[in-house]
């Protein structure tokens, strides 16, 4: 009988695992390892703190990798053969049989054994020589962007970025610094160094561009860091499917409880609900998951093909948010409600507004933060407007919103589409969602032709595009705002013009119209344009000595990023930049650090980058 049911049992994983050899060919494998723990609160302990996370053997580092590497030879794809790695090997082998500690047949260790085996020709696997989605031509940093740095150094930056980035534009360089297509440094794994990049791209609400890098790696190159930041930013991107891959590689390399959860979700997405029910059952008994982290991993276990499972999620008495509860509960349609996304940091809100299977109304409530922290763009907002529009289930509150956009940007006279503007920017609470009501009209912002009636005007207008980086709509009121005015300090600072020159008498009229009592914004103006070499050494002393600033004063950090322009190196220079912007707003910004991010900036050929942030100084303060 025993015989009977392992044949039956053999076959039946047999013919689960060419099904899953088909998903595997066509989903690449990802990775894992982090500074802090992202597993959900309830696996293995009721407590609501975390579980600390599992003690992982290092992963011993590479070689040094060549820093150009010869590109193999291609074939011609016309001449190609299977034999020449047009397609993955199915190789299953037979498994030898066990028994477990009560004499039985080990099921689990033959369905293990049975998994399918992939071998790729050498043509085939992808170089970890350089690692990344954007080139040059795309928006990407040059592949020698880090120079000769090593990777235990650049590694530490990234790990450094532990506060959030105050500045948008800063945050939008350092997206394209991390996604850019480079070198891998020496002293570091390449896949350590891509799961770097990703985790610290998924802490900056950028879930799609972390899944993105970490499928750049191919599973057979998997280290225990990359496999839990490939979990984690499925979650985030509420893509439960996409973790079925790695599950077998990760439960190999780390007994967190989210592998064993995994189990049974995947085998009934395979449609092997016997065995998912099989599954559940043992992390039950096991304990993996308590609460509602296993109610949700039960619902996505019903959403699988033949799921028949109904099962309600109620969250009137969770207290607290973690990544799984989002990513299953997003996919499923039961999302945590807004009291919970009020406990998350404000990155799960770019998480939030990029999940399509969320509604309108949702991602309209993160559009705001994930704007002001540089997660979608101007365009993205008003594609998002418009469809709340449209949409019949969108509440009366969006919905006017959405009305009043569309009269920015269509009204037929420039004061009534200026009045819908200010009706935006006046309903805006908070500097985040002050800040983001100007990306929102930034292009009807630059609809508005100049005029000296609108003069007063001006400086949100000015602002607004700016927020969106459109500078050369901007430059067209050069002639129109007055100078000392806030229009005026912002075209200074953000002029794609060369030839901007600045007067001390300028300067000073601004300085009287800066009523702050630590005269932050005349502190920020002082260090752009010096940065930006707008003005004579002799006014910039001048106006230094009445705000009582040292630009000259030098500090580890400030000795850091020069020495990274000197050389060239713009991703170094760029990752400086970030740590050098940490904070909840731009109150904590030195404006010492502004000074050496926009002149550092500047040298290494990134000088609308500077100009941008520095802009950006000045309208958030």
């Amino acid at each position: 009988m025993i015989c009977n049911n392992m044949r039956m049992r053999i076959k039946h994983i047999s013919l689960a695992a060419v099904s899953l050899g088909a998903l595997l060919i066509a989903i690449p494998v990802l990775g894992q390892d982090s500074p802090e723990s992202l597993l959900p609160p309830g696996f293995g302990d009721t407590a609501p703190a975390p579980s600390p996370a599992p003690v992982i053997a290092p992963t011993p580092a590479p070689g040094p990798v060549p820093a150009r590497p010869v590109a193999p030879q291609q074939a011609d794809p016309s001449s190609r053969t299977i034999e020449d790695g047009d397609i993955a090997e199915f190789t299953p082998d037979l498994p030898s049989l066990r028994l477990d500690e009560n004499g039985e047949l080990d099921l689990n260790a033959l369905d293990d054994a049975m998994q399918p085996q992939y071998r790729l020709s050498a043509g085939e696997k992808r170089s970890m020589a350089e690692i990344g989605l954007l080139t040059p031509e795309y928006n990407g940093l040059p592949n020698d962007a880090f120079g000769q740095e090593g990777g235990q150094y650049l590694t530490n930056l990234i790990r450094n970025l532990n506060g959030p980035i105050i500045s948008r534009w800063g945050s939008i360089l350092l997206r394209r610094t991390l996604l850019s297509k480079v070198v891998s440094p020496e002293n570091v794994n390449p896949a350590d160094w891509t799961a770097e990049r990703a985790w610290r791209l998924l802490l900056m609400g950028e879930a799609d561009a972390a899944r993105s890098l970490v499928m750049k790696v191919d599973g057979g190159n998997y280290t225990p860091r990359l496999y839990e930041v490939a979990m984690q930013a499925h979650l985030a991107t509420a893509d439960p499917a996409g973790i079925c891959p790695l599950v077998d590689g990760g439960a190999r390399v780390s007994d967190a409880p989210t592998w064993k959860m995994f189990r049974p979700i995947c085998a009934s997405l395979a449609g092997e609900q016997s065995r998912a029910t099989s599954l559940l059952q043992q992390a039950r008994r096991d304990k993996a998951a308590t609460g509602i982290d296993y109610l949700l991993a039960e619902k996505t276990i019903g959403a699988g093909f033949e799921g028949r499972r109904a099962v309600s999620i109620l969250w009137d008495d969770i207290e607290f948010f973690n990544n799984w509860r989002f990513g299953l509960g997003a996919a499923t349609g039961v999302e945590p409600p807004d009291r919970l996304y009020a406990k998350a940091g404000r990155h799960v809100q770019g998480w939030r507004v990029r999940a399509p299977m969320l509604s309108i109304d949702s991602r309209m409530k993160a559009a705001d933060i994930a704007a002001a922290i540089g997660v979608v763009s101007n365009r993205a907002m008003v594609d998002l407007y418009s469809a709340a529009y449209d949409d019949p289930e969108t509440g009366d509150d969006r919905r006017a919103l959405a009305s009043v956009l569309r009269q920015a940007y269509t009204n037929d006279t420039a004061e009534s589409r200026l009045a819908a503007m200010h009706d935006l920017w006046d309903r805006s609470k908070g500097t985040l969602t002050r800040y983001s009501a100007k990306i929102l009209t930034a292009r009807a912002a630059a609809k508005i032709p100049p005029a000296e009636a609108l003069g007063e005007q001006s400086g949100d207008l000015i602002a607004s595009m700016l927020a969106a980086g459109l500078d050369r709509s901007a430059v067209r009121w050069a002639d129109i705002v007055d100078p000392g005015s806030d229009g005026w300090a912002l075209l200074v600072v953000a002029s794609p013009n060369k030839n901007v020159s600045v007067s001390s008498d300028a300067l000073d009229d601004f300085g009287d119209n800066d009523t702050g009592g630590e005269r932050l914004r005349s502190k920020f103006l002082l260090a752009a344009i010096a940065g930006l070499g707008r003005a004579d050494q002799q006014t910039i002393n001048d106006f230094a000595s009445d705000l009582e600033l040292d630009l000259g004063r030098s500090t580890r950090w400030t000795r850091a990023i020069q020495s990274a322009a000197q050389r060239g190196q713009q991703g170094t220079v760029a990752l400086l930049a970030a740590v050098g912007m940490q904070g909840r707003n731009w109150k904590a910004m030195s404006p010492l650090h502004l000074y050496h991010i926009v002149q550092s900036l500047k040298r290494v050929g990134l000088e609308a980058e500077a100009r941008m942030i520095a802009a950006e100084a000045l309208s958030r303060t």
